[in-house]
């Protein structure tokens, strides 16, 4: 039995499980049908049901380089003509209206071109097209006029306002609609009522279809390709298609409906959408049927390693002379971010000058992902730091590696890092987001950690037990849901109330590395251990669409190393701030010397929000000897480790004054200490500890000669939320030969692993070897200056 699905009429709720979705245009979509016994079948068997077909739906996204909208719009009102009505806004599930406080030309350009529409003509004010229903989900919105949705735009907040539906606000909207975006959907109500399902791997082959003024239209498999099929798949969110025996798929029941739309599709493979290929819409002869054969069009896709049984595994087959390793960063969702390649052994960015959907479609290939759904210029996910080691790339859609397309050196066109080139990539349905969820919190990014996971042989949701919680397994959370990134994981939630259906324990001894999809996909306990019962002791999350991401300038601690002999009588602030190593407590003071191992740091904010401090000014340390305030108490870590990885020196650096010690060109600095004043790095800026402040060194009194790693770590105890920590960590090569020190290749890399990049998928590797060294000689001591900032 096969049972066709279809979606209702605009703002209607499909009981297939169909999400309205406005504005209507044309979309595409893929139904899983039984293969040959040989091949594994998808099927599910409710409770007094026979066998029933899995359908699944698959909607995408059309190719924009505006922001996608995490919210839908539509217009509502009295019929009229098309493009003008009351703006209507889905959040949360329910439709709702904007106020006209504030609303302007701007908030109405941006809304008609989110609906699919060229332009705005007007707006409209006092409800003139009928007043609204439900909440006002916005109000005082200003826009720039430039964003790709109204999610984007300044107002009080979601389901804030003082306006009544008496001031609702419409707009009048001009030009053609075009191809919109639209969110991936699962039908399943009509086949799992009593069943639900957990994927743990995407569907990969089906029927194609594409929508058409509200109907499903089947595509004609007539002179149907491979390189169709490719096109199909990137859209679907996969970097390959695959053959396929068509001859399993003689759907009859389907084929008897003659509703087909497209006749023939002429793709070159290289397109980043279906919408872009030439299509023939009916056939030559007027009466002649739409697809003479009656076949549809089957396509079969090839997932990428982390959307794999066993990730990781899969094989890259590019030349390996032409590599480019890349990866993304910065980026709120899977699949996005700032573009960086290595090159010469140095991570660095790509310029957005004739930045593309082509080479950026290249870019999400090589990592696993289907084709770009947006190119992205001007720095969108944050400034990079290093290097830009290309611009003008020109790609023709079928290369393997960003290194295969042709490109020039950045240094010949002045780019700045301001021109960091971006991508958001179309990602395989998972549908991981309606597997957990947030209860009990003061607003939808925030609360107590829900999950849904098979106890017993049925899917129910429970709480995750608080102990061990961390910043790596709120990110997922957050990650999971869309939220973007987590700002605090909490262990504890006295105050926040789970659901009733959700008291119990499910979940335990939760380890994440950060970079999962799913919760479901870390490392927990097989039997759920939680002595401490869960209730207000579950795990909690805050979740935030935007995070600092300290980095480390290597460069700068390559070039600034020197060795000091310092005598202890000018050391005694730094030994009341554990600075030295324990062998000085031994020592006859103030007699002596230490020999210090100086360099200066740079640590540069990268995200897209602020760094600051944990704790407010009323909470920071106050250190009598040097007179200053600690913010953070250790704010990085200075160890000198043997090859095997062995520790025999190390140091610490107290946040006693973070601020913003230089910004770009048009940036302006906010953070200063001077004067007890607020601390923190504005993004784009830096911090710098200057190699003559006290502590600023490792204690190398007690170190025989030889080679070592030198390695640095900022925010090591993750005590603020950041974007990324896979980056947190320097590593330098360091020879010591007792008198001078010599320090090369330093490189930021993942704390306690080594990753040398390849040009396959994932997101990159972390590490990149410098070329040069310093060697620095042991510098004199200046016995009458001492510094602090």
């Amino acid at each position: 039995m096969i049972s066709l699905c279809h979606c209702p009429a605009p703002g209607a709720q499909g009981g297939c499980g169909c999400t309205p979705t406005l504005p209507w245009s044309p979309r595409t979509h893929c139904w899983a049908f039984p293969r040959h016994p040989t091949h594994r079948t998808m099927m599910v068997t409710p409770t007094g049901t026979s066998h029933i077909l899995l359908v699944l739906l698959l909607c995408w996204v059309a190719p924009s380089r505006q922001e996608l909208a995490p919210v839908q719009l539509r217009l509502g009102g009295p019929r009229g003509p098309a493009g003008e009505g009351r703006l209507e806004v889905l959040y949360q599930g329910r439709w709702g209206t904007v106020c006209d406080d504030g609303f302007d030309f701007h908030v109405a350009t941006v809304a008609c071109r989110q609906l699919g529409y060229t332009a705005a003509i007007t707006w409209t004010h006092s409800a003139t097209y009928g007043q609204g229903e439900g909440p006002i989900w916005l109000d005082n919105v200003r826009c720039g006029g430039s964003e790709g949705s109204l999610a984007e735009c300044v107002h009080n907040g979601w389901g804030i306002s003082d306006c009544h539906h008496g001031e609702d606000a419409g707009v009048v909207c001009s030009g053609q609609r075009r191809l919109e975006q639209v969110p991936l959907t699962l039908p399943l109500a009509p086949f799992l009522n009593t069943l639900p399902l957990m994927l743990d791997m995407p569907v990969t082959e089906g029927a194609v279809e594409v929508k058409h003024n509200g109907r499903w239209r089947q595509v004609c498999d007539a002179s149907w390709t491979r390189n169709n099929s490719r096109v199909v798949c990137g859209m679907l969110g996969f970097p390959r298609e695959k053959h396929i025996n068509t001859s399993f798929y003689r759907l009859k029941t389907l084929s008897q409906k003659n509703s087909f739309w497209v006749h023939k599709v002429r793709c070159q493979g290289s397109e980043p959408h279906l919408a872009r290929c030439p299509m023939q819409m009916a056939p030559p002869a007027p009466q002649q049927h739409a697809c003479p054969q009656g076949m549809h069009a089957i396509v079969s896709c090839l997932p990428g390693p982390a959307f794999q049984k066993g990730t990781g595994k899969g094989k890259n087959k590019t030349t390996p002379g032409k590599v480019l390793p890349v990866r993304l960063r910065a980026g709120t969702h899977p699949g996005e971010g700032r573009v960086e390649v290595l090159r010469h052994g140095q991570w660095g960015t790509v310029c957005d000058k004739q930045w593309d959907l082509a080479a950026a479609s290249v870019v999400c290939r090589q990592l696993g992902y289907g084709t770009a759904k947006q190119a992205l210029v001007g720095a969108r996910m944050g400034q990079g730091l290093g290097p830009i080691h290309m611009s003008n790339v020109r790609c023709t859609g079928h290369e393997r590696s960003l290194g295969e397309c042709r490109f020039q050196d950045a240094e010949q066109n002045g780019c700045q890092h301001e021109a960091d080139a971006a991508v958001r990539c179309h990602m395989p349905y998972m549908d991981f987001k309606s597997q957990v969820r947030l209860a009990g919190g003061r607003n939808p990014e925030e609360g107590v950690v829900e999950v849904l996971v098979p106890v017993q042989g049925k899917l129910q949701w429970g709480a995750v037990c608080g102990a061990q919680w961390g910043l790596n397994e709120a990110m997922v959370v957050c990650r999971q849901l869309g939220l973007g990134f987590a700002s605090h994981a909490l262990q504890e939630t006295w105050y926040w109330a789970g659901s009733p259906d959700a008291s119990r324990v499910v979940m335990s001894g939760v380890r994440c590395d950060g970079t999962e999809l799913a919760l479901q996909q870390c490392q927990r306990h097989g039997p759920v251990h939680c002595p401490s019962g869960g209730g207000r002791f579950s795990a909690g999350v805050t979740c935030t669409a935007h995070a600092p991401d300290l980095v480390m300038n290597a460069q700068l601690v390559q070039e600034t190393a020197y060795l000091e002999d310092r005598p202890l009588g000018l050391l005694y602030c730094a030994h009341e701030e554990r600075c030295l190593s324990r062998s000085a407590d031994s020592m006859q003071w103030p007699y002596g010397h230490r020999r210090l191992l100086r360099f200066s740091s740079q640590i540069h904010n990268l995200g897209r929000a602020d760094f600051r401090p944990r704790m407010g000014r009323h909470a920071w340390t106050w250190h009598q000897c040097h007179r200053h305030f600690h913010s953070i108490e250790v704010f990085t870590h200075y160890d000198l480790l043997t090859l095997n990885g062995s520790k025999v020196a190390e140091g610490h650096k107290a946040s006693f004054c973070l601020e913003d010690t230089n910004c770009p060109e048009g940036l302006q600095r906010r953070f200063a200490c001077a004067n007890f004043g607020e601390q923190g790095v504005s993004v784009g800026c830096w911090d710098t500890y200057r190699h003559d402040i006290d502590c600023q060194w490792i204690d190398i009194t007690d170190v025989p000669p030889g080679s070592y790693t030198f390695q640095v770590v900022v925010n090591p105890k993750h005590e603020v939320a950041e974007s990324d920590f896979s980056n947190n960590v320097m590593r330098c090569q360091c020879k010591y030969d007792g008198q001078r020190v010599w320090m090369h290749g330093c490189h930021t890399s993942k704390e306690g692993r080594e990753h040398r990049g390849y040009g396959g998928q994932g997101e990159g590797s972390d590490e990149a070897g410098g070329t040069t060294g310093f060697l620095c000689p042991h510098t004199p001591t200046h016995p009458n200056i001492t510094v602090h900032r």
